[in-house]
C-alpha cells in the first residue's frame, strides 16, 4: 500500500540541501552523557524495566529527572510529563502504563515527534534483562536530540515521547495517538529510535521511506562514520519488514509520516547479555549524531505543514499517479 504525495517545488528547492549543508555533530568522540544513560538505565537496579514494575518507575523518575533538568516544558494535561493509560495484558489482565511526554515549543503550530520506549522485559527466570540495547539507547539518543533542541530554538514544535509499553505491543504509543496532547492533524511525522546502539557491522537501517520516499532527502546515506541504510521497509518483505514492528507502527496505523531507525537483531537480542558492557559504544555515538541530524534536517523544512495537506490530497486520490 503504498502511499505517494508531493512536495512543492520550492519546498523541495528548500530541502534538498538540507542533508548535504547540515552541521554534522564531531565524530570519532564517544558522548559520554549518552553512554551515561544507557549505563544507568541498563543497570541491574532497574531490573530490566519491565511495564507495572518497580523497576519501570525508577526508569520513569530518570527520564522525568533529565527532562526537566534540560527544561523541557509539561502539556497541562500530562501533570509532570506523565501521560497515564490502561490497557489488558494478552493474558487479559489489567495493566497500567505511564508514556513520559515533554515538548520543546517552536515558531509554528507544526508538531515533531521524537519517540523511543523506555520498557523493556523484566526479570525472567531470575535473570535481569537489562535491556541496554532494546531500548536505553532510544531512550538515550532521544535525550541527545532534546539536549540539543533545548539550546537551540527549533522551528516547529518537538515532542518528545519516551514510551512505555512497547514490548506489550505498543500500548503506549498506541495511547498516545489515540489521546495526543495536541490536534493529530499537526503532527507532520514521528521519528522514532529502537535498538540504535549494538551493531558489528556499524549499520544503522532507516525504515520508512519506501512508504513516504519524500522523506529520503533529510538522510545522508554517505556519511563516512557510520553505514545508513534505507530499507526493511517493503511489505513484500514479510517479517523483515519492520513497518509495523515498533512504536511508529501506531502513527502509520493513523497515517501520519514516519522513519524508524534500528539496527537488525543480534546474538544479545532479546536476552539477558543485552547489557550495558555488549554495546558497540563507537556505533552508539555515531548513530546518535546521524539520528540528530535528521531531526535537524526535517526541522529545518519550510512549509511542513503543506507538505502534510500535500500527503492528505494524495491520500484522498490514491489512484493518481505522478
Amino acid at each position: 500500500m503504498k502511499i505517494l504525495y508531493i512536495i512543492p517545488l520550492a519546498i523541495m528547492l528548500s530541502c534538498c540541501s538540507s542533508v548535504k549543508n547540515q552541521t554534522s555533530t564531531e565524530t570519532g568522540k564517544l558522548d559520554t552523557q549518552l553512554l551515561k544513560d544507557v549505563e544507568v538505565l541498563s543497570s541491574d537496579a532497574y531490573q530490566g524495566r519491565k511495564t507495572g514494575t518497580k523497576g519501570a518507575e525508577m526508569a520513569r523518575a530518570y527520564i522525568i529527572a533529565r527532562f526537566q533538568k534540560l527544561g523541557l516544558k509539561s502539556y497541562p494535561q500530562n501533570v509532570n510529563y506523565a501521560q497515564e493509560f490502561t490497557f489488558n495484558s494478552r493474558g487479559g489482565a489489567k495493566v497500567n502504563g505511564t508514556n513520559v511526554i515533554g515538548y520543546v515549543p517552536g515558531k509554528t503550530s507544526n508538531v515533531i515527534v521524537v519517540s523511543a520506549h523506555y520498557d523493556h522485559l523484566g526479570v525472567v527466570k531470575d535473570e535481569v534483562f537489562n535491556g541496554a540495547d532494546d531500548n536505553a539507547s532510544g531512550t538515550a539518543g532521544l535525550l541527545k536530540i532534546a539536549a540539543y533542541f533545548a539550546k537551540n530554538k527549533p522551528t516547529n514544535t518537538i515532542i518528545f515521547a519516551a514510551f512505555d509499553a512497547e514490548e506489550m505491543g505498543l500500548q503506549g504509543a498506541k495511547a498516545f495517538v489515540a489521546n495526543p496532547p495536541v490536534p493529530i492533524n499537526t503532527i507532520a511525522v514521528d521519528l522514532n529510535m529502537d535498538m540504535i546502539s549494538h551493531s558489528d557491522k556499524g549499520e544503522l537501517y532507516v525504515c520508512g521511506t519506501f512508504k513516504y520516499p519524500a522523506l529520503k532527502k533529510h538522510i545522508d546515506t554517505t556519511r563516512k562514520d557510520i553505514k545508513v541504510i534505507l530499507g526493511h521497509d517493503d511489505p513484500k518483505l514479510g517479517h523483515d519488514d519492520w513497518t509495523n514492528q515498533s512504536d511508529q507502527g501506531a502513527f502509520n496505523a493513523k497515517n501520519i509520516p514516519f522513519l524508524y531507525f534500528g539496527v537488525e537483531d543480534h546474538k544479545d537480542y532479546h536476552k539477558a547479555t543485552d547489557e550495558y558492557q555488549t554495546i558497540t559504544k563507537q556505533f552508539f555515538s555515531n548513530a546518535a549524531n546521524a539520528v540528530l541530524d535528521v531531526v535537524k534536517s526535517i526541522d529545518n523544512q519550510s512549509a511542513l505543514q503543506q507538505s502534510l495537506k500535500d500527503k492528505m490530497i494524495m491520500m484522498d486520490n490514491p489512484q493518481k499517479k505522478f
